[in-house]
């Protein structure tokens, strides 16, 4: 909004011209880093008040941990808090023109609508489950599909105004098009090694990814500061491949697949992160509110969206490893709980409570350090996620 102003007013007068500084992306993505982080901190106090005023204190499951029952109470859907900042800060400082922004911030208000109606549900109806998991995975499909399709004609195409006319005849072709390499799927540490996905193959790829991601943070979100810290840091890492392939010079030179436009969500990435430390001064331990599935579902949606964009969905997996085994920890508990019940009559545990992070828990560790330490491994697969800009 800002950028579209400043050009504005450099045609009425040069006098303007001190303003040109708002077309340099680096400028613009600290200035909504910085946006979105003081927003959050002023803005913060005054929803935790409203949060609790209206009663919007989270459940304790019965069957969770013991230590967490003092949590009973606590205001939730602070994820309204870290949104609204990312919302605000992208809008004024990113270029309005740009696709890959407005489809990001579709997919993560989307994805936070869903999460609130499950928050919604918690809260007000006081049923510690919320929607019921084939309602929540319908809604998620539907957004995530969507943006699927979208991002198979926006990264091939550079012209916005060609995407339904491309869409149009990849239906009419009998889903037989041929897409350019830069939808492939791309190795990390090899030079030029892809994988072709086709039109077909991308839209799974991308649904899996997205939908995957967001239910991904929404598991790992359990302990006060566990998941938006890693949301910040992988969301800045990402950033960094948003702004090397969109530039042309930088795509050639480390050898990656140039996305005209990409680069602009270093802007939606910095609010991201200027957001996210803004919500951790408040999140940490002992929390003062929690995010919700409004925020942990569309962060992690949202992270999804630029891994597919930057076509970097390999090292997403790597950087976001924490969120990936705390699914796998879910999965496999439910699955071998399952298999041994129908098998032996009872129910076994490969862990002592699911997701990983409780895992840890029951086992001795107190909360901080889980926290701290899944933090820290974070840290350390984000250094190995962004080794392979240079180590191809």
């Amino acid at each position: 909004m800002l950028m579209s102003l400043a050009q504005w007013l450099q045609t009425l007068s040069p006098e303007f011209g001190f303003l040109r500084v708002f077309q340099y992306l680096t400028f613009r993505a600290l200035m909504a880093a910085l946006t979105a982080l003081l927003i959050g901190l002023a803005v913060g106090p005054y929803a935790i008040r409203r949060l609790t005023a209206l009663k919007i204190g989270q459940p304790v499951r019965g069957y969770g941990m013991e230590t967490h029952l003092t949590k009973s109470g606590t205001p939730t859907m602070g994820g309204v808090l870290v949104l609204f900042s990312i919302a605000f800060a992208t809008l004024l400082w990113f270029d309005l023109s740009n696709r890959f922004v407005w489809i990001v911030l579709w997919v993560t208000l989307g994805f936070g609508a869903i999460g609130w109606v499950d928050d919604w549900r918690k809260v007000v109806r006081k049923d510690p489950e919320g929607m019921r998991s084939r309602e929540k995975y319908m809604w998620q499909s539907l957004v995530g599909l969507v943006a699927a399709i979208y991002l198979l004609f926006s990264i091939s195409e550079s012209s916005n105004w060609r995407v339904m006319e491309l869409f149009v005849n990849w239906v009419r072709s009998g889903f037989a098009l041929d897409f350019p390499p830069k939808i492939n799927l791309i190795v990390p540490f090899f030079k030029e090694v892809s994988y072709p996905l086709g039109g077909i193959g991308f839209v799974i790829l991308t649904y899996l990814v997205i939908v995957g991601a967001s239910n991904a943070v929404n598991l790992t979100d359990g302990l006060d500061g566990l998941a938006i810290m890693p949301v910040v840091m992988v969301g800045s890492a990402l950033g960094v491949f948003a702004y090397v392939t969109g530039s042309s010079v930088y795509a050639r030179y480390l050898l990656f697949p140039h996305i005209p436009g990409s680069g602009e969500l270093l802007v939606f990435c910095s609010a991201m992160a200027g957001a996210g430390l803004a919500f951790l001064w408040f999140n940490t331990h002992p929390a003062q509110v929690f995010m919700g599935d409004v925020g942990a579902l569309a962060l992690g949606g949202a992270l999804g969206t630029i891994a597919i964009i930057v076509r970097q969905e390999i090292v997403f997996f790597v950087m976001g490893g924490i969120f990936v085994v705390e699914a796998i920890s879910v999965m496999a508990q439910v699955s071998y709980f399952k298999y041994t019940k129908k098998r032996y009559g009872e129910g076994r545990r490969v862990l002592k409570m699911a997701p990983l992070h409780h895992h840890f828990e029951k086992s001795g560790w107190r909360e901080t350090q889980v926290v701290v330490r899944f933090w820290i491994i974070t840290m350390l697969l984000c250094l190995v996620g962004l080794s392979t800009l240079k180590l191809r």
